[in-house]
């Protein structure tokens, strides 16, 4: 799970970013919830969380995020616009979590709004809506519908943090050491 936690959260785990998400294949439950926990047990003190998204037969889609962040982002008005345009009915953080996480089990893709809770632009997730995932001016972590230059900032930013953590935790530096606490 550390190596996980590394491998697809390091700007996350650094402050940069908001949230991540990764698949973990699992063998049973208890082992899912066990990984999830030891997670917990790592990032609850330092301001973040990890917990299921949605669950399959042998993985779970695992979101990790930075629940102060989360919030101000989900607080902003033109999020919570876009929030109650496509149907939640809270712009609270919990509720709107709980319905994501329906909406990942019962449609067949990813809600668009998924951008909202990693952290990305409002007007890079509007412009997917829009566009439908096409004609994005670059992409990235995310397709960019907004600011090119600062997301490729941001971009190389993500794109370094992940080697030096990935460098440090695999030279015996602990994940505790590496979260930037809130």
């Amino acid at each position: 799970m550390q190596k996980y936690l590394v491998e697809h959260c390091a700007p996350t785990l650094a402050g940069l970013k908001t949230a991540s998400l990764f698949n973990l294949s699992f063998s049973t439950r208890e082992e899912l919830d066990q990984k999830v926990l030891m997670a917990n047990q790592m990032l609850n003190d330092k301001g973040l969380y990890c917990e299921v998204l949605r669950l399959r037969q042998t993985s779970a889609l695992i979101y990790v995020y930075r629940h102060q962040q989360l919030e101000m982002d989900l607080s902003r008005l033109e999020s919570q616009q876009l929030l109650l345009k496509v149907g939640y009915s809270s712009v609270m953080l919990r509720p709107c979590l709980e319905l994501l996480k329906e909406r990942l089990c019962y449609q067949e893709t990813f809600p668009h709004e998924i951008g909202l809770f990693l952290g990305y632009p409002v007007e890079d997730v509007v412009g997917f809506i829009r566009h439908q995932g096409k004609n994005s001016k670059h992409t990235g972590y995310w397709k960019v519908y907004g600011d090119v230059v600062e997301s490729i900032k941001l971009f190389t930013k993500f794109k370094k943090c992940k080697h030096i953590y990935k460098q440090r935790f695999g030279s015996g530096v602990s994940i505790q050491q590496l979260i930037v606490a809130d």
